[in-house]
């Protein structure tokens, strides 16, 4: 194997790696919301809302917590969920002096059977001038990639995306432009591929038999086209499907296409495949843009701006592999190495099983 081949094989098998270390939904958001509407006197409504998954995650990373505390009585867990929250999201005024913060409500979202949403009555009468609304505390547990979209309603109305380095937000002062919030829908959406270990997988299954640019280009257009239509549908609450079957028909996909490649080489022919199985990631990259809260006055700039981010990401993953792929083909004339292909796509294969097992619950998730 040339050194390149095997500076491919490290690559896959380094995906391979994370991605077998990873939860279940192979790629985990680290995304909050949070709808702040201002009542009479001061007071301030906030709905803080998560992927239920992302909580779980954080939950469990804090149980030295509630340590000793029995949570299968009914109601405990919803209240330890409030509790959680309610020592991470603040409301202060410009002296630092905290507003009296109440949790009315805590589980799941009624709206949404796969999200978590958290209630919370902050009474600032006590307070005076400018109000500041602090979730640094709640981004630190989300981690380093965490994203906080806060919707403000009222007379300052508008939305803004906060990361775990941003100070408290000036509820007093003008949320983000629809073009700054399209700056960090783009982001979101190519990190979203670059993280998502199962969207790579199956990516790299799909053109590891390419020989020249053409037949990937097509497979690229295929792919984009269909998950950019259920990827609107989605977004737009016209049409979805619940998640958990979106992530298992996703892994399954991951081991079909691998597995094509132990059959068949006719990479020219594969975009047909692509496109019907991009219907359904695009199921899957909507649900990381439900996540992240659509801004309500910005609905199809965010849109636009995620989806072109997910195709950024996914032509710059290709277009790294591919060089490596025709410097393998130059110095094998033309010939792949037919183990090479077998090895690599038996790893995908392999973890497209496993993820598939975790998503339907064989296996339990990590």
């Amino acid at each position: 194997m040339t050194g390149f081949g095997r500076r491919l094989a490290a690559l896959l098998l380094f995906c391979m790696g994370i991605g077998l270390a990873a939860p279940a939904l192979a790629h985990t958001p680290d995304i909050s919301t949070a709808k702040i509407t201002p009542q009479p006197n001061r007071v301030y409504v906030v709905d803080v809302g998560f992927l239920a998954t992302d909580l779980e995650r954080m939950f469990q990373d804090t149980m030295d917590e509630r340590a000793g505390v029995d949570l299968s009585p009914p109601g405990v867990l919803e209240e330890e969920i409030g509790k959680f929250v309610a020592k991470r999201v603040a409301m202060r005024d410009e002296a630092g002096r905290a507003c009296l913060a109440k949790v009315e409500k805590a589980g799941e979202d009624p709206t949404n059977q796969d999200s978590a949403l958290i209630v919370m009555r902050f009474d600032c009468s006590g307070t005076t001038g400018k109000a500041f609304y602090d979730a640094t505390k709640l981004l630190a547990a989300q981690g380093s990639k965490g994203k906080h979209l806060v919707t403000l309603n009222g007379e300052n109305a508008g939305e803004t995306m906060l990361y775990p380095q941003n100070p408290p937000l000036d509820l007093s002062q003008p949320m983000e432009t629809t073009g700054q919030l399209m700056v960090k829908f783009f982001e979101a959406g190519v990190e979203h591929i670059v993280t998502g270990y199962d969207h790579l997988c199956f990516l790299f299954a799909l053109i590891l038999w390419a020989h020249s640019v053409m037949p990937v280009v097509k497979i690229v257009t295929a792919f984009t086209i269909s998950h950019s239509i259920t990827l609107s549908l989605a977004a737009l609450n016209i049409f979805t499907l619940p998640s958990s079957l979106t992530e298992a028909l996703i892994a399954a996909s991951i081991i079909f296409v691998a597995a094509e490649n132990f059959w068949s080489r006719k990479i020219d022919q594969r975009w047909r495949n692509t496109f019907l199985f991009g219907f359904i990631h695009g199921f899957g990259f909507a649900s990381a843009l439900t996540e992240m809260g659509v801004p309500q006055g910005a609905v199809v700039p965010a849109l636009a701006a995620f989806n072109i981010g997910v195709e950024a990401g996914q032509i710059a993953i290709v277009m790294a592999v591919l060089p490596i792929l025709f410097y393998i083909d130059r110095h094998t004339d033309g010939k792949r190495h037919d183990k090479l292909v077998y090895a690599l796509s038996g790893l995908i294969a392999l973890a497209g099983a496993f993820w598939f097992l975790q998503r339907i619950g064989v296996i339990p998730g990590a």
